[in-house]
């Protein structure tokens, strides 16, 4: 037995001693090298190398929670009645791509926005992202209105040896509600647009860009009095949009015939800025122009009885604006803090202006507020019923907001606006002609509440539509940073909207005056009026940056 286990240790050990003077003669195979991720230090902190590139790459991003509360004096049927809270979910992821050539930096930047909002419009959910397609609504029973989620490419552009291309910020903007939350001052703030822009370096802090902006974002529609919103159906969950907006013209003398007044695209938007940045602070002027291009007359069959006598085509327009504004660091006051103003002008180019910023625009007449007395007017335009020709609207705001840390870890920012949107009276009395035209023919009122009026009657000096107002917003905010990159804060602001001159009709007080013209107009109906509306809104936000 001692002699067998003798023998088998020795042949294992004759075995590993041959196995052991093989591998000696077989090649060693090395280990890969492993790239480890690198720092840039080139542009700034965050940026690494990409393994294998020469390009630098920061990834960042957002979490957001956002509650809002909005005051509300009704609960009337079909239209959120009731509801005064709002609350969001929101996240923001950033790719910011470099690399450096022989013509300067490349840059490729891209920002996707995405969320969950519940709400009416204006504390929760967002019903201009609706209508430009970047959210999609709920269509449930108790859904419908108040449940959109929404994603937005937000930024998509690059930058190459003072060139932008790609989906960015409007050049024209400036202040943009930088201090703000629900950015509900009066001013221009389009932070997604298609553009192609080439901007020029003077040489101390001095900057000139040229831009080529798409049309679509700046679009404020057409007046009409047939005007149809964009709906969902919640019964078959099929969204449908607007194809054609009849805007009648008369075509002879008791016959009339409609314009599809829905904008065409022909021509971008043109948009010029200088810019001066320097320790100080921040300055700009920009200008842009805006083509408004509507369809031809309709070529069916007109209504009325007289003569057929064709009017010429609409010719387009180019709307217009101007902005200045500066912004002035006061580090004196307290470091970090700073001062914006800026005030901005337009014809036919109300978007340019922001005057529709708290209740939003794509659609001529908003009412935001639950249970609002009369709805304010966003139209770059309205055509001319006798000759078919279009006539601008003028619209101006100003707004200012002031930045002030109390210490490193509290800020409060003030802020205010105040705009004014005006329609030529010429424009008004027209439109009150062709309705005293279609509603004689039609024997009722068939514009509801985009009705003008007959001029001379007492509907027209009540109606809503197409009057000049005024916008004022007033608010403030407080914030608190316990940790870098996180803020917890709350702000108030207050709304108040107004006509420039005279009544219009209360639509709350008096929901059924639009359909008793005649009662209005012979004194047997005596309808509820207003000259203002108002509204307080609150916000409470906790955000973390990285």
């Amino acid at each position: 037995m001692k002699l067998l286990k003798s023998s088998l240790l020795g042949s294992a050990a004759a075995f590993a001693a041959i196995g052991a003077a093989h591998a000696a003669d077989l090649p060693v195979k090395k280990a890969v090298p492993i790239e480890y991720v690198r720092v840039c230090s080139a542009y700034g902190a965050g940026f690494f190398y990409i393994p294998g590139t020469d390009t630098c790459l920061r990834l960042s991003g957002r979490a957001r929670f956002e509650g809002g509360y909005m005051t509300s004096y009704s609960r009337q049927a079909g239209t959120n009645g009731g509801d005064t809270s709002g609350y969001q979910g929101r996240m923001r992821i950033n790719l910011d791509a470099r690399t450096q050539t022989a013509y300067g930096t490349l840059r490729a930047f891209v920002r996707l926005d995405a969320g969950a909002r519940t709400g009416y419009s204006g504390v929760g959910q967002s019903g201009t992202q609706q209508r430009i397609g970047q959210a999609y609504a709920g269509i449930g029973t108790d859904s419908f209105g108040r449940d959109s989620q929404f994603s937005n490419v937000d930024k998509a552009f690059i930058q190459f040896a003072g060139l932008t291309a790609g989906r960015a910020s409007s050049f024209f903007d400036f202040y943009a509600h930088d201090f703000e939350f629900a950015g509900a001052t009066a001013g221009s703030d389009l932070a997604s647009t298609n553009l192609l822009a080439y901007t020029a370096t003077v040489g101390n802090g001095l900057s000139a860009t040229i831009s080529i902006e798409d049309p679509v974002f700046r679009r404020t529609p057409i007046f009409s009095p047939n005007s149809i919103s964009p709906t969902v159906s919640t019964g078959s969950a099929s969204n449908f949009g607007v194809t054609n907006q009849p805007t009648p013209i008369f075509v002879g003398p008791g016959r009339y015939g409609n314009i599809d007044s829905i904008e065409r695209s022909r021509l971008p938007d043109f948009v010029g800025a200088l810019r001066l940045d320097q320790a100080w602070g921040s300055a700009q002027l920009s200008a842009a122009t805006h083509e408004l291009n509507v369809g031809n007359l309709s070529n069916t069959a007109s209504v009325g009885t007289g003569p057929i006598v064709v009017p010429p085509h609409t010719n387009n327009v180019q709307g217009w604006a101007v902005q200045g504004g500066i912004k002035v660091n006061t580090p004196f006051i307290a470091p970090g803090d700073a001062f914006y103003l800026q005030g901005a002008y337009g014809d036919g180019a109300q978007l340019y202006t922001g005057y529709s910023s708290f209740t939003g625009s794509y659609i001529q007449s908003t009412t935001t507020i639950q249970g609002q007395k009369f709805a304010q007017y966003f139209s770059d335009a309205t055509v001319n019923p006798f000759t078919g020709q279009l006539q601008t609207s003028q619209s101006f705001t100003v707004v200012g907001s002031y930045l002030h840390y109390w210490t490193p870890e509290w800020r409060s920012a003030i802020f205010g606006s105040y705009g004014e949107q005006s329609f030529s009276s010429g424009a008004r009395l027209a439109q009150g002609s062709i309705y005293n035209l279609v509603s004689g023919l039609a024997g009722s009122n068939p514009f509801g509440t985009n009705a003008v009026g007959a001029p001379g009657t007492r509907f027209y000096q009540l109606s809503q539509a197409l009057r000049d107002t005024y916008q004022f917003v007033a608010g403030a905010s407080l914030i608190w940073s316990p940790v870098k990159d996180l803020d917890i804060g709350v702000e108030g602001y207050y709304t108040q909207i107004g006509l420039k001159s005279g009544r219009a009709i209360d639509l709350d007080k008096s929901p059924t005056a639009y359909t008793n013209v005649a009662g209005i107009n012979n004194g047997t109906y005596v309808p509820r009026t207003a000259t203002q509306d108002s509204v307080s809104s609150f916000r409470m936000r906790v955000q973390r940056d990285f």
